[in-house]
């Protein structure tokens, strides 16, 4: 992240960093493999700032009006955000596009690691060290065992990575709060129609672009439930029920169960380690905004790596997570809010019809009232 072609900031940047990326599966993998498509204000403006904001191009999505379906019923969704600018970019093109950008700058990012082990990571960030240095072991795809030594390390490998699991016993504090229901996800490979969310008795539904000919499908359903309840015809048959119109079909390519939960790790470091995306927080995908928290972790840390290793000052290292959890907090409330408004409208399994009705009336709000609709989009579209 100290690269030259990258935003200056008021400090004299070091030369180019020697910063190994590991990464567990292939290149082909990580680029075809579909995620969320939308960057916020903030991801737009940062990306721009340091000077990547080629890796916003890429395949388009067709324009299309998303709304909400209640009942059926289409409320088209007008979104004025101020001339705050998200962009519409599938993250396995922004991954793609970031990968070139790096490997032009001559990163060195090396694929298939296995069995990687972090050693050493309690340290106090002194730069030169000859004893105690922290490592990464690894072994490349061949077999053979590699070292990395390194100064400090960036855990971005998510909820599930080594990273965060080498932190003692005892140093993190887990918040958690699990959703009373999970969503299956599919990928379809057809175009995007309708485009938006529904919300029925039967449960939430979402038809999302991933692509000229990729749609996201999500439907609600029961935290136990498998792929394997789900067939192809039930999948259709749900999506216009619970949105009250035809949908376009196609091939099924992939589905599998999504848990709502969030989480937040406190704190995001330990040591040379710093935790950074879902390896420290996890918000619901309803919220939207999984993206945007790992690119604020990505901004904070490399602002915090810039000014350690320019002049050695740590203080942005050592109030990194401090700077990270209350933007962290924040975008939680906003999550657990709209989630619960979301799912809650609809099906009333969980919250009962009395909440029904209020989450009707807080989305009703969101339609006719200017001062709710502004706060909304300052959270949905946040720029900073």
């Amino acid at each position: 992240m100290a690269s030259s072609s990258m935003r200056q900031p008021v400090y004299s940047p070091p030369p180019p960093s020697t910063g190994v990326v590991l990464e567990k599966h292939s290149r082909s993998y990580v680029e075809q493999r579909q995620r969320a498509g939308t960057v916020d204000a903030f991801g737009v403006r940062m990306l721009r700032e340091w000077g990547l904001g080629e890796v916003l191009e890429g395949t388009p999505i067709p324009e299309s009006e998303g709304a909400f379906f209640i009942d059926g019923e289409a409320m088209p969704i007008d979104m004025d955000d101020d001339g705050n600018e998200s962009l519409y970019c599938p993250q396995q093109v922004l991954v793609r596009n970031l990968t070139d950008a790096y490997l032009r700058m001559g990163g060195d990012l090396r694929y298939e690691a296995a069995d990687v082990v972090l050693e050493n990571i309690e340290g106090d960030h002194t730069r030169g060290r000859t004893h105690g240095h922290t490592r990464v072991r690894y072994q490349d795809p061949d077999g053979t065992a590699r070292t990395v030594e390194c100064d400090l390390i960036a855990g971005c490998d998510g909820f599930h990575g080594v990273s965060r699991r080498s932190v003692p016993a005892g140093v993190l504090t887990e918040y958690s709060h699990r959703y009373g229901y999970s969503w299956l996800s599919v990928l379809a490979a057809v175009p995007t129609n309708p485009s938006g969310m529904a919300i029925h008795s039967r449960g939430l539904a979402g038809l999302i672009p991933r692509g000229p000919h990729a749609t996201r499908v999500y439907l609600q359903c029961a935290v136990d439930d498998t792929p394997e309840q789900w067939p192809d015809a039930r999948v259709w048959s749900e999506l216009e029920a619970r949105f009250g119109t035809t949908v376009a079909r196609g091939e099924i390519v992939s589905s599998h169960i999504v848990p709502l939960r969030s989480v937040v790790f406190d704190p995001m470091c330990y040591g040379n380690l710093y935790l950074l995306g879902d390896a420290a927080h996890i918000v619901p995908p309803m919220s939207a905004k999984g993206i945007h928290l790992a690119l604020h972790d990505a901004e904070v840390f490399a602002h915090a790596v810039l000014r350690w290793a320019g002049d050695g000052d740590t203080s942005l290292l050592d109030g990194y997570s401090a700077t990270c959890l209350p933007h962290i907090w924040n975008y939680q409330a906003f999550a657990t809010w709209i989630t619960h408004v979301m799912h809650n409208a609809g099906d009333t399994t969980q919250a009962g019809e009395f909440r029904k009705l209020v989450a009707r009336a807080e989305l009703q709000r969101q339609f006719t009232s200017e001062s709710a609709n502004r706060l909304f989009g300052e959270l949905a579209s946040v720029t900073n």
